[in-house]
């Protein structure tokens, strides 16, 4: 009866009550009277990807190395809101594009007790996140920045190799700068890190848009050029003739190939002072040995583009070959209501960067613990954990050994099976001989010393700081 009563409150409470996202089998469990509910296992959005270990460990290795050199050319951290107001993407990627039109994860918020509601959006890139942020805050008050930051990005794309819809970029932005030299400071930036990473399959591409004024005389020609190939223009290249004419330059559509490369090139148009900034640009990039192909294609599509324009690319990814994609961009600061003031960055997909250093064979440093803990018997633990504090005080990293289940710590070889697999360098025993001795058996498992016996050695439990050095610094390789 108590049973029945129960399952009836169950049903007269949760069932009006239940949301949206609960699939109606689960519902339905409720009120069946013979079958016991069965719960559907959850998994993730399409396209966005959990990171696990140790896969995740490639992911810290690519941050560290990031953080590192950032620091060396005084670059510092800046982290926005995943929420933005949407219009801030509007205003900074522009209207007629893409991302705004197709990709960006939009919607209203909650209302408040007036009405009242915002429209939100995940953030899709972090540039315009980055001069909301410099702009609202007035950052640039008593001179330029240089930022970087890390973090995931979401577009709703098909999601395919190199492209996802939760994805990572790693981004660089000076702001306040406006000669060439700063440009140059990030493709050396960018190249560095390739350098640091070990990957050498790539190829930059450079480009000069100019200014707005030398772009519109491009633009106007462009124009003529493309109507007199109308019968040759795609669907997305006729609707974005007139809106956005220069996007169609970087078309992938191989029917319209020579329509393109018979267009007006851009180049042709800059003035004076726009030649100037690109040559001393090439000039840099030169005398630093970093190699560069002019691309008349490599174009952006909204106004507040101007002067530099660049991007690394590489053959081994397929059509996502692009893994970093950057310019000047002088006129955005501006467009977000801050004081007129000049700005050049790039950013990286990670994804691609991590895909890129596994089809190169990089090599990467995997993080493995210094040591890990065998314990034979369970009554040691109370020992085992005060000593593995100590270790760690003084700066070792131990993997403790842990039972999955009640039944004891398991056998010594299926122990040392792990210790093996962690990537340890030592074993520590705290067998029932050596507690006895107030001693832990330090064995090495690394390198040709890891075999002979009598390199084991006896260290004191109570003056774990005399050899936790040993741990840290001696190598068995």
């Amino acid at each position: 009866m108590l049973k029945t009563t129960l399952k009836n409150v169950l049903v007269r409470t949760l069932s009006p009550k239940l949301p949206d996202y609960m699939p109606e089998k689960m519902t339905a469990a409720w009120t069946e009277k013979s079958a016991p509910m069965k719960i559907e296992k959850l998994a993730a959005v399409k396209g966005m990807n959990d990171i696990l270990p140790p896969d995740s460990a490639r992911w810290e290795w690519l941050e560290d190395k990031v953080r590192a050199l950032m620091g060396r050319y005084a670059y510092r951290n800046i982290r926005t809101p995943i929420l933005e107001h949407t219009q801030l993407f509007v205003r900074g990627i522009g209207e007629v594009t893409d991302i705004v039109e197709k990709e960006m994860y939009s919607f209203d918020d909650r209302s408040d007790k007036h009405g009242d509601h915002d429209h939100l959006t995940m953030r899709p890139e972090n540039t315009a996140s980055v001069v909301r942020a410099v702009t609202e805050h007035n950052l640039l008050y008593d001179g330029g920045k240089r930022l970087y930051y890390m973090g995931p990005m979401f577009r709703r794309e098909r999601p395919q190799r190199g492209r996802y819809r939760q994805f990572h970029q790693i981004g660089a932005e000076a702001l306040g700068f406006a000669g060439p030299e700063v440009d140059a400071e990030l493709i050396l930036l960018a190249a560095a890190l390739w350098k640091e990473l070990g990957l050498t399959d790539w190829r930059l591409e450079i480009n000069s848009l100019g200014q707005p004024e030398e772009r519109a005389q491009h633009r106007a020609q462009l124009i003529v050029h493309l109507e007199q190939h109308a019968d040759c223009l795609d669907e997305e290249a006729k609707r974005r003739l007139h809106s956005n004419p220069l996007r169609i330059l970087d078309t992938k559509n191989p029917a319209m190939k020579a329509v393109v490369e018979s267009a007006p090139r851009l180049i042709d148009f800059l003035g004076p002072e726009s030649l100037v900034h690109f040559e001393a640009l090439k000039a840099i990039l030169d005398a630093n040995g970093i190699p560069w192909t002019l691309n008349h294609r490599l174009v952006r599509g909204l106004d507040y583009y101007n002067l530099t324009v660049f991007e690394f690319v590489t053959d081994r990814l397929g059509a996502q070959g692009t893994i970093c994609a950057g310019g000047r961009y002088d006129y955005l600061i501006e467009q977000m209501g801050g004081k007129p003031a000049p700005a050049v960055g790039w950013a990286l997909g990670v994804e691609r960067v991590l895909e890129l250093i596994k089809e190169e064979g990089a090599s990467m440093e995997l993080p493995a613990p210094d040591a890990y803990a065998v314990i034979p018997e369970s009554s040691a633990l109370p020992v085992v954990l005060q000593t593995l504090q100590a270790l760690r005080a003084a700066g070792v990293s131990v993997q403790m050994h842990a039972s999955a289940t009640l039944e004891g710590m398991g056998s010594m070889k299926s122990q040392f099976k792990r210790a093996d697999g962690s990537g340890a360098r030592f074993a520590l025993i705290f067998g029932a001989a050596e507690l006895a001795q107030g001693s832990v058996a330090v064995k090495p498992l690394r390198g040709e010393k890891a075999a002979p016996a009598q390199v084991q050695t006896l260290e004191p439990l109570n003056d774990v700081a005399a050899w936790a050095h040993m741990l840290r610094s001696k190598t068995t390789v």
